[in-house]
Parts: structure tokens; C-alpha cells; sequence
């Protein structure tokens, strides 16, 4: 599977709120880097956030994969995400996919986007 596709696998997964889908496009003991969830393995990331969400919806700008790195991707998209307690939270965020070498397996993931509207929502929403 092309880079391209797993990330579009990804965002597909994410938004149906499948764990499946979305865990078995990541390596054994692949890592989160979230902005709220700190550093994770993927597999706890990924139930811990379906928990916490009522739906999400991406809407993908664009997806780049790097000719000097081709086992790095990267994403930018908006999120809007329900969280479990119907508040709606909506960011513009770019996803850094690391992959395992020569393998179509993300062993790394790091989200980046700015918090500033979304932290106290959801502090309220894990309190």
C-alpha cells in the first residue's frame, strides 16, 4: 500500500471511529505523540481517544510524503471532533507519520496542532 494510502486509511478509520481499521495499519508497539494524551503506545492512544469521542469528522487539505525520506508522511487537515460529552472542538492539524523502513506500517505518529481551544473542554470533559 503507497504511503498516500495508508494515511487515507487512516483518516477513513479515525472518522468511522474504527479501532480496527486504524490499529492495523501501525506497527507492534507503535508510539502517539499527542498534544493532550502526551506519549503513548498507539494501541492504548487509539481506545483512550474512541472513548473520549462522539464522532469526528477530517476534512484533508493535503498529504505529502518526503522524496529524501519516502518512510515519512505528513497530513494537513481540519478536525472537528464530538467529544464524549457533545462538545465540539474544530483545529487545523498536520499528522506526522514516521514508517517502519520499507514497510507500509506506521511505527510512529505525531500530531501537532495548537491546544489553546481545545484543552479546557476537554480537562472538563476527563475530570
Amino acid at each position: 500500500m503507497s504511503k498516500h494510502a495508508v494515511v487515507k486509511a487512516y483518516f477513513q478509520g479515525l472518522e468511522k471511529g474504527s479501532y480496527s481499521n486504524v490499529i492495523q495499519l501501525f506497527a507492534p508497539h507503535a508510539i502517539v505523540h499527542s498534544p493532550l494524551y502526551g506519549q503513548v503506545e498507539a494501541s492504548r492512544f487509539y481506545k483512550e481517544l474512541f472513548s473520549d469521542t462522539q464522532s469526528s469528522q477530517i476534512t484533508l487539505k493535503n498529504t505529502f510524503v518526503n522524496p529524501e525520506n519516502p518512510n515519512t508522511a505528513a497530513a494537513h487537515f481540519v478536525y472537528s471532533w464530538t467529544l464524549r460529552d457533545g462538545k465540539l472542538v474544530r483545529f487545523e492539524c498536520v499528522d506526522v507519520f514516521d514508517f517502519v523502513p520499507n514497510s507500509d506500517k506506521i511505527q510512529t505518529l505525531t500530531i501537532i496542532y495548537d491546544t489553546y481551544h481545545t484543552r479546557a473542554g476537554f480537562q472538563q470533559m476527563k475530570s
